[in-house]
């Protein structure tokens, strides 16, 4: 998923391929992978990574989201991505995909859908993935399998879907994160995006869903709706480490702890509401009431190696970590979270839908607790605030579209990461806001779009010297957006867009930190992009992408900063057919130049990662 979404400046993954998980940043803020919606459900997703085969879109929806959405299971702010699950199409489908990934991960995937019964109510949607081999980290394996399954039902008044997937990752050196060593006057240059900077490190991953949504029209304008879901997601993964002054020095020497740490969260969700359609005194009103509720329950096991197993390594040249033994146990229920929403908002309309004014209220509660080795929970706090959102939209053109609008919620607070030494203390909820003002206008087969906003939300940073994890002050994200997309010329179609920030900290409750930059959030990001269709030559397309990433400050101080960076990718495809099927051949590097560099992994905590070598990937599907 982390490839669709960072097509836009103001979307950046955090971690690369291979790692632990996909984490991504939208408008300088973290938006975490268990933040990741599910056909609007929040805590259904995997908390490390989300496979493509059995998604129909990807939707990225910028700020604070808690209207839409309600509160994300980990409290980002940034943005919200929701990923819609596929449906049976009216037409039949069974296609036949293989895959190749450089250095030698083989793959096949299958998708085939059916609609069936009187006028094609029912839909039947199966898509598996399977894929084994060698990675590009040296002395990498991967072992990694999907099957998603969706049902749904459909008549003039009634919507009926039912979802389910299960998927189970092993790899065999995954990709590390890691921090530098505190008061050093320049960072080290990233290693080859091949090396195992923990070398002998290994990860499990296992994720299973089940969703459903039902919608029911009352009339031609009231409809209601139902939706929920429960989801059950482990990882058994070895932990090494390499914190403060054990962490990276400026040749590259880290001194590793190994550990083991292990995860498993189990999360139920549901939400009810209704949408109704009217008109009143020459206006149109569209106004939605909902309710959600979502609760959580995580787990875990630590188990630190002997005392004085530290194995001194380079991450040019890293040495195998000291390897784990012992008695592994299944993870001990540690927290417990409800988040409980209702919202109601209205949307009015006039002068010819070219003015519309959107206000709501969203009341939220937030609760959590720690769970005692006696199973007893004891409450850490229990919060509620009243979100408000107000928009509007005035188009004083067909084509054109000058909006503005204001956004605030209530969001979990934040809890200190594995790896601080005050993990696990979990911190109150907290408001985030959100200013927004912007035009659009699609003309010519190309929409272009320029938009600033601010986002102002309590900060939180590790402090390098004592690795203590905590609150201070409020960073606030101002930015400016430009973006341009569509078919330039006849066959030719253009992506492009830059995002500006000014990431600074205020209300620092340390006064030599007000006013610094935020860390892992860079002035500049550019992404463009094309496809073209070459003439002559038909069904052969070629595309090409490039991204950039300005310097990024790596500690609050603001004396270390992370070198900008630029990746280029090329591709090709071709469309054909073979014996009266069609058939879609894809190639495509990624990294082409093989660059060298880091990528800033958390806004909260300060390590970052190494990102991929280059990277080949093919792919052969048939349409049987």
């Amino acid at each position: 998923m982390a490839d669709v979404v960072v097509n836009e400046a103001s979307v950046r993954t955090m971690t690369s391929t291979g790692g632990f998980s996909e984490d991504f940043q939208i408008r300088g803020f973290n938006v975490t992978s268990g933040d990741v919606g599910l056909n609007g459900l929040y805590g259904l997703t995997s908390s490390n990574r989300m496979p493509t085969a059995f998604m129909e879109r990807v939707e990225v929806l910028k700020g604070p989201g808690t209207l839409m959405y309600g509160i994300s299971p980990s409290g980002s702010i940034g943005g919200n991505i929701n990923v819609v699950t596929k449906r049976a199409r009216d037409q039949p489908i069974t296609r036949l995909t293989t895959t190749y990934e450089s250095k030698a991960l083989f793959g096949g995937q299958l998708d085939v859908g059916r609609r069936f019964g009187t006028d094609n109510a029912w839909g039947l949607r199966f898509n598996g993935l399977y894929r084994k081999g060698d990675t590009n980290i040296d002395e990498g394996k991967q072992e990694f399998g999907t099957a998603a399954l969706a049902l749904d039902y459909r008549s003039a008044t009634l919507r009926w879907s039912v979802d389910a997937f299960a998927q189970r990752e092993d790899t065999d050196n995954f990709r590390a994160q890691t921090g530098f060593r505190p008061n050093i006057t320049r960072l080290p240059a990233a290693p080859s995006g091949h090396r195992a900077i923990y070398k002998g490190a290994d990860l499990t991953i296992r994720d299973s869903t089940l969703a459903t949504r039902l919608e029911y029209d009352l009339s031609s304008n009231i409809m209601v709706y139902a939706a929920g879901g429960y989801h059950y997601g482990a990882s058994e993964q070895d932990f090494p480490s390499a914190r403060t002054n054990d962490a990276m020095d400026e040749q590259g020497n880290i001194r590793v702890s190994s550990a083991w740490y292990d995860a498993a969260s189990r999360s139920k969700t549901g939400e009810v509401g209704a949408r109704a359609r009217f008109e009143t005194a020459g206006v149109k009103h569209l106004m939605s009431l909902s309710a959600s509720r979502l609760q959580q329950v995580n787990g875990s096991f630590y188990l630190a190696a002997p005392a004085g197993a530290i194995v001194d390594s380079n991450i040019y040249h890293p040495v195998p970590v000291y390897q784990m033994t012992g008695d592994r146990r299944s993870p001990t229920d540690t927290s417990r979270t409800r988040l409980t929403s209702v919202a109601l908002t209205d949307t009015v309309s006039f002068a010819d839908d070219r003015v519309m004014l959107t206000g709501g209220l969203r009341k939220q509660i937030v609760q959590a607790g720690n769970i005692g080795a006696n199973g007893a929970v004891t409450p850490s706090y229990s919060e509620s605030a009243v979100s408000p959102i107000a928009g509007v939209v005035v188009r004083p053109l067909a084509d054109v579209s000058v909006y503005g609008n204001f956004t605030s919620g209530l969001t979990r607070g934040s809890e200190a990461p594995v790896g601080t030494a005050n993990r696990g203390d979990i911190f109150p909820p907290f408001k985030s806001k959100q200013y927004e003002l912007g035009v659009k206008v699609d003309r010519n087969q190309v929409i272009t779009g320029v938009s600033i906003f601010q986002i102002d939300r309590p900060n939180a940073i590790t402090d390098l010297a004592t690795n203590i994890y905590s609150m201070d002050g409020t960073q606030r994200n101002r930015g400016l957006e430009l973006s341009a997309v569509g078919e330039a010329a006849r066959d030719l179609r253009l992506m492009a867009s830059a995002t500006f920030y000014d990431a600074t900290l205020q209300r620092s409750a340390s006064a030599v930190n007000q006013g610094k930059d935020a860390i892992g959030v860079p002035k500049r990001t550019y992404n463009a992009g094309a496809d073209w269709d070459v003439p002559g030559a038909t069904g052969l397309s070629v595309n090409a992408r490039a991204i950039y990433t300005s310097a990024t400050p790596y500690d609050v101080a603001n004396t270390l900063a992370l070198p900008s960076w630029t990746r280029v990718d090329l591709g090709a495809r071709y469309h054909t057919v073979i014996m009266g099927k069609p058939v879609a051949l894809r190639a495509s590097v990624e990294n082409v130049f093989n660059k060298n560099y880091w990528l800033s992994s958390s806004t909260l905590l300060t390590v970052s990662t190494a990102a991929a070598a280059r990277t080949l990937l093919l792919s052969a599907q048939f349409d049987l």
